[in-house]
C-alpha cells in the first residue's frame, strides 16, 4: 500500500554578530584547538498515535555529521521498544539521516528515538586575499551540482535571471560580485515570517523569512554562475557560496541572509544538520526532490490514523564545555 507522506519543517530567525570574513576549505583548525567549543544536543523523533492505531510508520530526518566547522560524536541512543530499528544513511555528501521504523502503534501510544550528540565547533581559517577568489570552472563537480535549480530556488526563471543580470555587473572580482548579491537581497526583501514560498515569490513580494532570503540569494548566485547552497541548523537556515582561489582550490563562504549583517563569516553555535537543498529520499513513493531531507509517513487503511510527529532539536542545558 502506498504510504501517505507528512513532510515537516519549522524555521525561526536568530540574530547573529558581525565578524570578519572566514573560509571553509580543506584545511581547518582541529577539534583539539583550545578555541573549539563543545555542546551536547539531543536530536530525535517522537511519534504518537492519536484517535486510533497506526501501522507501518516510518520517519527519516537529518542528524549532525562532521563538517570543517564541526565534529560530531554520538554519545547515547535511546529508543522505545515499539521501534523495530534505528539506522543511519548518507544522502549524497550533504546530509546524514536517522531512519526509524515502527510496525504498529496503538491508540494514545508513543514511540521515540532520541540521539545525544556532542558537537564541537571548530574556528575557521581566515583569509585577507579576498580579491583573488574567482568563480570556479563550470566543469567541476561542485559547480555542476550547486548551479542547478532546487525546490523553491528557481534560479532559471526569467525574473530571477533578469535581476541577476543587473546586480554586480561592474564588480571588480567574484567576491565583490557575491557581496553585491547579498546586499541587494537584504535591501529588497523585508524580513517577515511566513510559510515557505521560495525565491521567486520573495522577489515578487519583497518579503520573506530566513528561508526566502536564503533561497533568493542562492538563486541569484546560481544565475550568475556562483555555486551556492542552503545550510540548515535547528530553527534556522543561511546560505553558503563557493569560490576558487588563485590556485584553483575551492572554498565555501557562509553569510547570514536574515538578521544582522554577516557576509562570508557566519559563526553558528547550533549543529549543522544539512548542507544543500536538493535531495531524493529513499522510500518516497512519489520520488520527489526535497529541499530538506525529512520524510514521515504511515500506511493508510480502515480504522487507522496517521501519527502525530514531533522532531526534537534540543540543546542540553549547561552542556557547553571547552575541549
Amino acid at each position: 500500500m502506498m504510504p501517505r507522506l507528512l513532510p515537516l519543517l519549522c524555521l525561526l530567525l536568530p540574530w547573529m554578530p558581525t565578524l570578519s570574513p572566514v573560509l571553509y576549505g580543506q584545511e581547518a583548525t582541529t577539534a583539539t584547538d583550545p578555541a573549539a567549543m563543545g555542546e551536547i544536543w539531543q536530536i530525535g523523533i517522537v511519534i504518537t498515535a492519536e484517535g486510533g492505531p497506526c501501522r507501518g510508520v516510518f520517519a527519516s530526518t537529518p542528524v549532525p555529521m562532521d563538517w570543517p566547522e564541526q565534529t560530531v560524536h554520538l554519545v547515547r541512543q535511546v529508543k522505545s521498544p515499539q521501534i523495530r530499528r534505528v539506522k543511519f544513511r548518507n544522502l549524497r555528501e550533504g546530509v546524514r539521516q536517522m531512519v526509524i521504523e515502527v510496525p504498529r502503534l496503538e491508540d494514545s501510544e508513543t514511540a521515540e528515538a532520541l540521539l545525544t550528540f556532542k558537537v564541537t565547533k571548530i574556528p575557521p581559517t581566515r583569509t585577507d586575499e579576498l580579491e583573488t577568489y574567482q568563480t570556479p570552472r563550470r566543469s567541476s563537480q561542485t559547480a555542476r551540482r550547486y548551479l542547478q535549480p532546487s525546490p523553491s530556488i528557481e534560479s532559471r526563471h526569467p525574473d530571477i535571471i533578469s535581476v541577476a543580470q543587473r546586480i554586480g555587473s561592474s564588480s571588480a572580482n567574484a567576491w565583490a560580485q557575491a557581496e553585491s548579491i547579498y546586499d541587494w537581497v537584504r535591501s529588497h526583501v523585508q524580513y517577515q515570517e511566513s510559510p515557505l514560498k521560495g525565491a521567486l515569490a520573495a522577489l515578487h513580494d519583497g518579503n520573506g523569512d530566513c528561508e526566502e532570503m536564503t533561497s533568493l540569494f542562492v538563486a541569484i548566485c546560481r544565475a550568475q554562475n556562483i555555486p551556492a547552497r542552503t545550510v540548515w541548523v535547528p530553527g534556522h537556515c543561511y546560505p553558503e557560496f563557493y569560490l576558487s582561489d588563485s590556485q584553483g582550490k575551492g572554498c565555501w563562504f557562509s553569510c547570514q541572509a536574515a538578521g544582522e549583517r554577516a557576509f562570508g563569516n557566519v559563526i553558528e553555535s547550533r549543529p549543522i544538520l544539512q548542507k544543500g537543498d536538493s535531495f531524493r529520499i529513499p522510500g518516497d513513493p512519489e520520488k520527489k526532490t526535497f529541499r530538506y531531507a525529512q520524510l514521515v509517513g504511515s500506511l493508510p487503511g480502515n480504522g487507522l490514523v496517521h501519527p502525530k510527529i514531533r522532531i526534537v532539536h534540543q540543546r542540553v542545558k549547561g552542556s557547553q564545555s571547552q575541549d
